[in-house]
């Protein structure tokens, strides 16, 4: 036994140190030599392990995960819209195709030829594209129905493509998108338009003034750059769409904000030309919506056009407010506003703005 103590002791030890692990001394059998390099090693490894379980702290575990949080906030928004995009192009492509097979078919002599493709997008209208092209139809979200373009593109809609020897190719989109979360081109939190207008250095000098009209069309205005100015520090209003034509009208004096006007159309009035019917949105100054008529004119000679006729009464501001619809919000006025221009009686205005 002391020589067993003696051998093994002294030997393992030269093993812990790494010199005679394939060395076995003759007078150890074979048995108790690898048993005890068994227990030997195992309790090596142990050491090992200890020495070196380094885990992480709590605090390095939540820097972590909020690492990891942020990456995953920044990523599903991108990879959502990479996906709506994606489903886009594939709808795109197929209206696409769907027009160049109901052209051809209609060449061939069968007028009666449709196709109708199944919409891909989850989303209402086009969030990767304005203007929209296809086979030479061009069309932008503020134009609404035209001769060749019915509806809008929706969730769950389709496309039937179809032929008119009168108009050519039409596209009628048509779906159902989720009505608890309606989009809109501008931002729907800004909604009241007068106080950038009380913001200017001149609105001072207008509190004598009984009937003042500034329309955005007007080329050497004084007072629309001005408003222009306050209206950039908005964020994406309505007056910030792109082609829209607005104007300030009304009476200045003192508390008399229920006789003060904005009109406010998506139409460029240059392109729709003087004594042209448009409709218009109106806010008062006292907060209300309408969604009205007017007829585009011309001052004193000058090349621009503007969103009414001359209006100098208060009797003729009220003319128009009567004959229009009143609503309690921007949204409602914007909606009824798309409606109303998508009326066939204004096609001719719609498409003045190709």
């Amino acid at each position: 036994m002391g020589l067993y103590h003696t051998i093994s002791s002294s030997f393992f030890a030269e093993i812990l140190s790494g010199e005679k692990i394939l060395q076995r001394p003759s007078v150890m059998n074979s048995d108790v030599y690898f048993h005890h390099v068994f227990v030997l090693f195992k309790d090596k490894a142990g050491i090992l392990m200890k020495q070196n379980k380094n885990g992480f702290t709590l605090m390095e575990m939540l820097i972590v995960i909020a690492i990891i949080a942020v990456l995953i906030a920044v990523a599903i928004p991108v990879f959502a819209s990479q996906l709506e995009k994606a489903r886009e192009a594939t709808d795109l492509a197929n209206v696409r195709s769907a027009y160049a097979q109901v052209s051809t078919e209609a060449l061939l002599g069968d007028s009666e030829a449709t196709v109708t493709v199944d919409l891909k997008q989850k989303q209402a209208d086009w969030q990767s594209v304005d203007p929209v092209n296809i086979g030479g139809i061009v069309h932008s979200k503020s134009q609404g129905d035209t001769k060749n373009w019915k509806g809008v593109a929706a969730p769950n809609g389709t496309c039937v493509v179809s032929y008119k020897e009168d108009y050519g190719i039409i596209l009628n989109w048509s779906g159902k998108a989720d009505p608890s979360t309606p989009e809109y081109p501008f931002n729907t939190k800004v909604t009241d338009f007068f106080p950038l207008l009380y913001e200017t250095e001149f609105w001072q000098d207008m509190k004598n003034n009984t009937n003042f009209e500034f329309d955005s069309r007007c080329p050497d205005s004084k007072y629309v750059p001005a408003i222009t100015t306050e209206i950039n520090k908005l964020n994406k209003s309505l007056l910030q769409q792109p082609n829209c034509t607005w104007a300030y009208l009304g009476d200045g004096r003192d508390r008399r904000e229920a006789y003060r006007y904005l009109f406010w159309t998506s139409l460029d009035t240059n392109k729709v030309g003087a004594g042209k019917e448009i409709p218009v949105i109106i806010q008062t100054g006292d907060g209300k919506y309408y969604v009205s008529e007017t007829t585009t004119g011309k001052r004193n000679g000058k090349d621009y056009v503007t969103v009414s006729k001359s209006l100098i009464t208060q009797s003729q501001y009220k003319e128009i407010l009567k004959k229009g619809e009143k609503f309690s919000s921007l949204e409602e006025a914007y909606d009824a506003y798309l409606k109303a221009l998508g009326n066939s009686k204004y096609d001719s205005v719609r498409q003045s703005q190709s």
